[in-house]
C-alpha cells in the first residue's frame, strides 16, 4: 500500500504544478511499458464501469497516437516528476469535473 500512497501523492504534486510524469507500467497487452504523461485524475473510471478506482492520464508519446490511459493501482511501477511543465489548455478540450481538485483556471 505505500508504493500506492507515494504514487498519489506524486501524482498529486504534478497536478498542483502542471509538470509531465515519467510513468512506467505493467500493460495487459504489451507488458512493462513507459509513457510521458500528462496528470489528469484519480478516481472511478467513466469508461469502465467496475466501479474502481484509476489513475488517469494522457499519453503523450503512444506509438499508437496519444490517448487516455486509466491505470489501475497495482499496475504501477512508478510514478516520477519530470522537469517539463504543460498548460491544461493544451489538453483539456471539455468541460472538467474532476475528481481531485485543482486550480487550473477554467480548466479547474
Amino acid at each position: 500500500m505505500i508504493d500506492m500512497e507515494k504514487h498519489y501523492e506524486v501524482l498529486i504534486k504534478a497536478i498542483n504544478n502542471k509538470v509531465v510524469v515519467s510513468l512506467c507500467f505493467d500493460s495487459k497487452e504489451k507488458g512493462k511499458i513507459t509513457r510521458q504523461c500528462i496528470p489528469f485524475d484519480y478516481g472511478p473510471s467513466r469508461k469502465y464501469k467496475d466501479g474502481q478506482d484509476r489513475f488517469h492520464f494522457y499519453d503523450l508519446d503512444s506509438p499508437d497516437g496519444n490517448h487516455n490511459l486509466s491505470i489501475l493501482p497495482e499496475q504501477i511501477n512508478s510514478i516520477q516528476l519530470t522537469n517539463n511543465s504543460f498548460d491544461p489548455k493544451d489538453y483539456v478540450t471539455w468541460k472538467p469535473n474532476w475528481i481531485v481538485r485543482r486550480d487550473w483556471g477554467i480548466y479547474s
